[in-house]
């Protein structure tokens, strides 16, 4: 039977690193299984804000991919800007108040670029496919992903010129996103993005998003069908455990912003390193991008002993980090816009053996998947008795040499969930 041809409009693509690259880059993996043949667009010399060359060899050998040039402003804007430019492009926003730099950053970022900074490529990206797709009649199917939400407004216009089947694929929300408010949009700036959000919602044939929360957001929104399809964990990324370090070694993996500080942890941890056999064992791993107030708050607390920084690493040293830990790490803000939000890790973490200790708004989505697969424990934000328990039980659990039980739930291993996208991509 010969494979349907479907085009897959991106930005995140090898080499970017981070979790915007993975999601895409495991379908295009496992479409081919399930008799879909993809043709991946994605912008040529990228400035991406984590660059990760190790997953260019995770690029499936015979794909094609086509690319063209982008401008990027904040490659400009580095130039002028250094540090500001380079934590706004990673979302770390300055917490309280911030300086004239960033104030003006922010001003134009939410006023010259709507809905984003890569608004700019969408006019040469729709004239450079139109000729494509009419070059290539076969291709019936088209897929947008955001963010950047702007590349569902290149699914629209192709939509609208060439009458193709158009799917957009909400990785994030879009105006319900946590930082839409902290570019503090003047009034007709907010209305455009709510104009623009709604065209799309309008437009698209089938809408997918990642979370529950997101779905039945949007459901206010249209009446077009819209499909849950969440991110995955992919067995045969997992490398085996390495030797034992000797420590009990808390990990938490991807970039850790300003209004994720976990203060009820460090509060936790900074009553366990009373015990002196805590102290002498345990270790926190924070694997990524960390804010400077997180940092300030790890040595107001006296964790400075026990916690490492390692900064941003390859995904599969990452991975590493996960599969050797015996306590993962996840946090979220303690915002309402973020309780639809599931972390991208969450899923890795839900690969690895260890549990994982989530903290994050009540009643956020993680919390019921956490309960549902049996994984580990979610706390809120005011729970640092209950965290500092929780620890010491696994802590104790350690000492005795008795690794959790976890159950691994199979419906979010990347393949199904690939074969999942492939029945709605053929059923439009």
């Amino acid at each position: 039977m010969t494979p349907q041809k479907v085009l897959i409009i991106c930005y995140y693509w090898p080499p970017a690193g981070g979790p915007g690259v993975q999601r895409w880059l495991k379908f295009v993996t496992y479409f081919s299984q399930f008799g879909i043949e993809p043709i991946v667009y994605c912008p040529a010399q990228a400035h991406y804000p984590i660059v990760d060359q190790s997953l260019v060899a995770n690029v499936p050998v015979g794909i094609t991919v086509l690319q063209t040039p982008i401008k990027e402003p904040a490659r400009w804007a580095q130039k002028l800007f250094s540090r500001q430019t380079k934590d706004l492009s990673r979302g770390i926003i300055t917490s309280g108040k911030k300086d004239w730099v960033e104030r003006f950053l922010l001003f134009v970022r939410g006023h010259f670029f709507i809905p984003d900074a890569r608004i700019g490529w969408v006019k040469p990206s729709v004239s450079f496919l139109s000729g494509y797709l009419q070059e290539h009649t076969d291709i019936k199917t088209i897929i947008t992903t955001g963010p950047p939400h702007s590349l569902h407004l290149i699914g629209s216009a192709l939509k609208q010129k060439l009458a193709i089947k158009w799917v957009a694929d909400f990785r994030d929300p879009w105006t319900q996103i946590h930082y839409h408010k902290d570019l503090n949009l003047s009034s007709w700036a907010a209305k455009k993005h709510q104009r623009l959000e709604q065209q799309v919602l309008t437009m698209a044939d089938h809408i997918v998003v990642t979370s529950p929360l997101t779905k039945t957001h949007f459901k206010a929104l249209t009446q077009q069908p819209i499909s849950l399809v969440t991110n995955g964990y992919d067995p045969i990324d997992f490398p085996e455990t390495s030797s034992a370090s000797g420590h009990f070694d808390l990990v938490h993996t991807g970039t850790l912003l300003a209004e994720r500080n976990p203060n009820v942890l460090w509060e936790a941890l900074s009553e366990l390193i009373k015990n002196t056999d805590f102290k002498a064992k345990a270790k926190v791993h924070l694997v990524g991008v960390v804010a400077p107030s997180i940092r300030s708050s790890i040595k107001r607390y006296g964790l400075e002993d026990i916690v490492e920084l390692h900064g941003y690493v390859p995904h599969q040293e990452a991975l590493q980090w996960v599969v050797d830990a015996q306590l993962l790490l996840l946090v979220e803000m303690n915002k309402e816009t973020v309780k639809d939000i599931i972390p991208g890790k969450f899923f890795e973490y839900l690969g690895a053996s260890a549990k994982t200790l989530a903290i994050g708004p009540e009643d956020g989505v993680i919390k019921e998947l956490i309960e549902s697969t049996q994984s580990g424990a979610y706390f809120g934000y005011h729970n640092v008795a209950s965290i500092k328990d929780f620890i010491a039980e696994e802590f104790e659990r350690y000492q005795n040499d008795v690794r959790p039980v976890k159950s691994f739930a199979a419906e979010y291993e990347r393949k199904a969930l690939t074969q999942k996208m492939a029945a709605l991509v053929k059923s439009l």
